[in-house]
């Protein structure tokens, strides 16, 4: 007998890591009909159509960022993301971008492709609440899930058995980078997504206005997961004065408790977020055909949404 065909995964976008590098990555020539720049609008339209075309998904949701930096996150370390404020205390975006966020947002909506995120949390956290639940569907119903995204921090999803792998953006849409367990063990040392989360933990990230245990860097933190499991298991050493810890780790480790005791919180993905039940079929036809017509002609994307129409066909 042949073997069964492969399950269609679950695609799960981080939204704004994707319009930020479609916004960054073309020319910002690319204008409506007005004059309007919309490089961010018609990148992410054409990274869509290629993640369908070439993923072939079951499921899509576009991950959206109700809250780019939640409260309980910067409560527990106040220099959270704080570098990206603008003035007024939003994020700070380009101009540019920010008019286009809209445009996608009703782009989006008469496809039919599924938008969601929850109030008071990021993107993250939807993407970690949505695979906890694919996961957690009976193995028969299971699809495997596949992130996309141009940040490390989803890292932590990853798990060969879900399966639950990250496509990494870093060199392209076109060129992803597949990060399974394998992956991270080549890279960073660590066995899996719940272990790269420990490490991203020591290590700290300054991109995210975390500052890490200080002198604990990635190859050593790599190097004390492996001796102990876990950072519990390292914590756990240090309380019992394990010898495996130099005199200099357990200095830095005991000045950084502080930071450890409120940072996992922070750098862990919710699994349970208030993430609404979505349906994220794919739409084979769009939702609202004249609505997206309409919105092709006033902002010059008639070509990225063609190619994304006849991507969604052919699924």
């Amino acid at each position: 007998m042949p073997a069964p065909a492969a399950a269609r995964p679950l695609l799960l976008l981080d939204t704004a890591s994707l319009y930020f590098r479609a916004f960054f990555g073309v020319p910002d020539s690319v204008k409506a009909p007005d004059g309007t720049p919309v490089n961010a609008v018609r990148g992410l339209l054409d990274m869509i159509a290629t993640l369908v075309s070439t993923r072939r998904p079951d499921g899509l949701v576009a991950c959206w960022d109700d809250d780019w930096r939640p409260a309980f996150r910067v409560e527990a370390i106040p220099t959270y993301k704080e570098h990206r404020l603008a003035a007024d205390g939003a994020e700070e975006v380009p101009e540019a971008l920010t008019a286009q966020i809209p445009v996608i947002v009703e782009v989006l909506e008469a496809f039919g492709i599924a938008r969601v995120g929850a109030p008071g949390y990021e993107a993250d956290d939807v993407i970690g609440t949505l695979t906890a639940r694919e996961v957690a569907r009976p193995g028969g119903e299971r699809r495997p899930v596949e992130v996309v995204t141009g940040d490390r921090d989803l890292f932590q999803l990853v798990d060969d058995d879900a399966p639950v792998r990250v496509l990494y953006t870093a060199r392209g849409i076109r060129d992803l980078d597949i990060v399974d367990q394998a992956r991270l063990a080549e890279r960073y040392d660590v066995p899996d997504g719940a272990a790269y989360a420990d490490l991203a933990t020591l290590r700290g990230d300054s991109s995210d206005g975390l500052p890490g245990v200080g002198g604990i860097g990635e190859k050593t933190a790599a190097t004390l997961l492996h001796r102990y499991g876990s950072l519990d298991g390292i914590l756990r050493a240090l309380e019992e004065g394990d010898p495996g810890l130099t005199a200099a780790q357990r200095r830095r480790l005991t000045e950084g408790l502080d930071y450890l005791a409120v940072a996992p919180a922070v750098v862990r993905v919710a699994p349970d977020a208030p993430v609404a039940d979505t349906d994220d079929a794919l739409p084979a036809t769009p939702a609202d055909h004249e609505r997206l017509v309409a919105l092709a002609q006033q902002w010059g994307l008639t070509s990225s949404v063609t190619r994304l129409v006849d991507a969604l066909a052919k699924v």
